[in-house]
């Protein structure tokens, strides 16, 4: 069982609920693969906050994942599933025969000990979790994740804990897939994928308990617009608990931009075309 409850000793662990999963190993990363991270606590060059609510957090080491697959028909042996900082997903070491050691995202199944491996060419015997291929021979209804959307770029598309991209078909030099939010768009056949979901789904159900678990994470509270004054945002002001603040029936954000429902894709974005069903069903603009 992943997700861990605690006996109400505190006020805090009453409704504290954490994502303990088993098989993490508590070594520390591998020093090659790591890089420092330093951060600007959202403001930017002049001093000025630029992204709100972040700031302080524990001291973090980004690990260099390996989002590109590209060691070709060398096996590879997972050493050992590890805790991430940078992510909501674990993260999975390889040690190839090789010799090089890289990262990859942890699918749900994996395992340390398990092998996994990449190539162009495949049997039906070989997808297994793990293991990387091109979108064009992989079988249609195939759960993925880290999905190139340009050849040799590297993956961008099913990347969070849980998330798994169905493989729909691959026809008229063209590949199907289906995101998690219903999307369905067109990709180049010959993208990578790699085969299963993302692991560590219980990531979503845990409960931090308390607001200090919240600053750890590098995360400032974060006040209503609707309960501030006029004079701080849109929807503040009004007698009592007012929905709108000053007469202002929508929520909005604090520079105006409808916040419920309106739609802030550019019509003109070129990846339109590739898109068959949005995520509410309908067809982009210009489709028949």
């Amino acid at each position: 069982m992943a997700l861990k409850p605690f006996r109400p000793l505190t006020p805090a662990q009453r409704f504290t609920q954490l994502n303990k999963p088993e098989g993490i190993s508590k070594k520390r990363p591998e020093r090659a693969l790591t890089e420092s991270k330093s951060k600007s606590g959202g403001r930017n060059v002049y001093g000025r906050i630029t992204s709100r609510r972040r700031g302080g957090g524990h001291k973090q080491l980004y690990r260099i994942i390996d989002f590109k697959r590209d060691i070709l028909n060398v096996p590879a042996k997972v050493q050992a599933i590890e805790y991430d900082p940078n992510r909501t997903a674990h993260i999975a070491l390889l040690a190839y025969a090789t010799g090089e050691k890289r990262y990859i995202l942890a699918p749900k199944g994996l395992k340390a000990g398990d092998s996994v491996f990449t190539s162009d060419k495949a049997s039906l015997n070989d997808f297994n979790v793990g293991n990387n291929f091109p979108l064009a021979i992989i079988p249609p209804s195939t759960k993925l994740h880290n999905v190139e959307l340009v050849p040799g770029r590297g993956a961008q598309l099913g990347r969070t804990a849980g998330t798994s991209i169905e493989l729909v078909n691959v026809e008229n030099g063209s590949a199907q897939i289906k995101l998690p939010s219903g999307e369905i768009r067109l990709v180049n056949p010959n993208c990578r994928a790699t085969i299963g979901e993302v692991g560590n789904g219980d990531q979503i159900n845990a409960s931090l308990g308390k607001a200090g678990r919240s600053r750890w994470l590098g995360k400032r509270p974060r006040v209503r617009g609707i309960a501030m004054n006029p004079v701080d945002h849109p929807n503040g002001g009004g007698q009592g608990k007012s929905k709108g603040g000053g007469g202002r029936q929508h929520l909005v954000s604090p520079w105006g931009q409808l916040a419920k429902g309106f739609p802030t894709r550019r019509r003109s974005k070129p990846s339109n075309s590739q898109i068959l069903v949005r995520h509410n069903g309908r067809k982009p603009r210009g489709q028949k």
